[in-house]
């Protein structure tokens, strides 16, 4: 029976118990084998302290070097020990499979690598984890470009940055699809983070995707630039985004601070425009991104707030896509076979 209060809806099974919303969709999403966090930084997770609370009030930009702080401090097993808790945390969930961005860099060396390759054979048989090269140095610089190339030979996908590479972004991208084709891994890049109609990043990594001919081997991370942009502007890249079959990854509680500004644009918040890409056919994954750290303080990993967010912001109340966003869309991101884990 359905049971209409005001805006609550929600149903009574036979011995009259109250069944939520949420729980149909949480039930839907343990069927499918749990939760995919496609996207996360977990070797600096939990790194926040009273005493550093302030550096979160840094630009994006700021904290990309204020991080080096802690990675020089870290030790592996400091990276490690804060790895598997992350990793609990994300087994006590139902996680079957996660994405985690590593750094690898000049600044902590190999550290990262060594731990990650650890939390992996603690883990192997209780969640699936892939790992990418997080590239805060970018990728033309002699050092940085050393310290990607080790990386990349490490984890399971090449991770970007271009960004960081200013005014070299399009060099930057022939790297990361270069060296994903070298090693025959797909590609997730980070793109149009600053919320602004000046970014148009997300389309830039499609013509690249479709130049190097790595169609359904590449993510875009975030995206929340397409919102700021005209109507006619989002709908072109959408199509774009389908005919190059380039995938998306949200993380909303990552960019629901976004700083305002005084740029005029379409009203919008600072989501990724999912309610609008998923009708196109657009395959759009769910993560958690930075936990407990300068980025982002006070969040903690969890992926029924990351889900419940995403359809909260952007009127997305498709309960079956909702489902595969948090499932299955994210096995494909990862490339992991969806019968792996269920």
């Amino acid at each position: 029976m359905i049971m209409q209060e005001q805006s609550v809806c929600y149903f009574r099974n036979k011995n009259k118990k109250v069944i939520m919303l949420k729980d149909i969709i949480m039930e839907k999403i343990r069927e499918n084998g749990g939760f995919v966090n496609t996207h996360a930084h977990l070797d600096r997770a939990y790194t926040i302290t009273p005493n550093t609370l302030h550096l979160a009030n840094a630009t994006l930009k700021e904290k990309w070097t204020l991080v080096d702080s802690i990675k020089r401090k870290s030790t592996v097993f400091d990276i490690y020990d804060r790895m598997c808790y992350a990793v609990d945390n994300m087994i006590e969930q139902g996680v079957q499979a996660v994405g985690s961005f590593i750094d690898i860099d000049e600044v902590v060396g190999d550290k990262c690598i060594q731990a990650a390759d650890m939390v992996r054979s603690k883990y192997n048989k209780d969640i699936e984890i892939k790992y990418i090269n997080q590239t805060l140095k970018g990728v033309i610089d002699p050092d940085a470009r050393k310290w990607f190339d080790i990386g990349s030979e490490f984890v399971d996908i090449i991770g970007g940055l271009p960004a960081k590479d200013k005014g070299y972004e399009d060099d930057h991208l022939d790297i990361l699809m270069e060296t994903a084709k070298k090693y025959n891994k797909p590609v997730h890049v980070h793109v149009d983070q600053f919320n602004t109609s000046q970014e148009k990043e997300t389309e830039q990594l499609i013509d690249k995707t479709i130049e190097h001919s790595m169609q359904g081997r590449v993510t875009a991370i975030h995206s929340i630039s397409l919102s700021a942009h005209n109507f006619d502007y989002r709908h072109d890249v959408y199509k774009k985004m389908v005919d190059a079959d380039v995938n998306l990854i949200t993380c909303p509680t990552a960019w629901i601070d976004s700083r305002r500004t005084e740029e005029l644009s379409p009203t919008h918040n600072s989501i990724a425009p999912v309610d609008e890409m998923v009708p196109y056919g657009i395959n759009v994954a769910i993560g958690t991104d930075n936990i407990s750290d300068m980025l982002k303080p006070f969040t903690d990993g969890n992926m029924w707030t990351e889900l419940h967010l995403l359809l909260e912001s952007c009127r997305f109340y498709n309960i079956d896509e909702l489902v595969k966003i948090a499932t299955s869309n994210g096995l494909k991101v990862l490339n992991i076979p969806a019968y792996y884990m269920l």
